[in-house]
């Protein structure tokens, strides 16, 4: 346990630094470019003093200047760093609004461009997904967890509708992104970081300029949800 606090400290530590830079640099950060790579350095860097490396699967399936729609699976909060890590492309979150409020940190999300939802009123959480697709529209691939929290269990919880209509609005082609290990490097309610090695394994984007009513996005949905529990190693 001394072995997580101390990680937890420098975790802290580097998130604050990080947090204020992206603070600073706002003016500068043309196409949110800047905020993108210090991002990803703050998930590098956090990986790196939690000893935990991660193994990038079907990259191939992914061009690096083209913007997507990632739906992943959601079972740790390590998860972001995961996501933030492994994918190349140019990204943001849609994420819950409680993180937002989190000083510095949270101010860092607001003006780096990330998009805060409200999973308890469904007008405003309607108004982030608005929000997500002109994000999507500026050429910025965007992230979401569509199980909404993350799961208690390790299984695959059923998946929201918000992602799949986001699709709807942009025709922005899905990739179904599953992540493995998490839940053991950070169990849900628990400070205990363990070391070792995870899996983001990206599946082939899934074309949605064909979806048009309710019924496509759930049968998007089903596909979407079948090819991320097909890669999903249960923990």
């Amino acid at each position: 346990m001394i072995k997580s606090l101390i990680k937890i400290f420098f975790i802290v530590i580097v998130t604050i630094i990080l947090s204020s830079l992206v603070i600073i640099l706002t003016p500068l950060n043309f196409k949110g470019k800047i905020s993108d790579f210090i991002a990803k350095l703050w998930a590098k860097t956090l990986l790196a003093i939690s000893f935990v490396k991660i193994k990038r699967i079907g990259l191939e399936n992914i061009e690096k200047n083209k913007n997507y729609i990632f739906i992943s699976n959601h079972s740790s909060m390590f998860d972001i760093l995961i996501v933030l890590a492994g994918i190349p492309n140019n990204i943001r979150f849609v994420a819950k609004k409680e993180l937002f409020k989190i000083p510095i940190f949270g101010w860092s999300m607001n003006m780096a461009g990330y998009v805060s939802i409200d999973r308890e009123k469904s007008i405003k959480a309607m108004r982030s997904i608005e929000e997500a697709a002109e994000k999507i529209k500026k050429g910025i691939s965007v992230i979401l967890f569509a199980e909404g929290t993350r799961s208690k269990d390790g299984s695959i919880q059923p998946f929201k509708r918000g992602p799949f209509l986001l699709a709807s609005k942009t025709k922005v082609p899905i990739v179904p992104v599953t992540i493995n290990g998490a839940a053991k490097i950070l169990p849900k309610k628990s400070l205990r970081i363990n070391s070792g090695m995870l899996e983001i394994i990206f599946g082939k984007p899934i074309p949605t300029d064909n979806i048009i009513t309710k019924n496509d996005e759930i049968e998007l949905l089903n596909n979407v949800r079948n090819e991320i529990i097909k890669n999903y190693k249960k923990e």
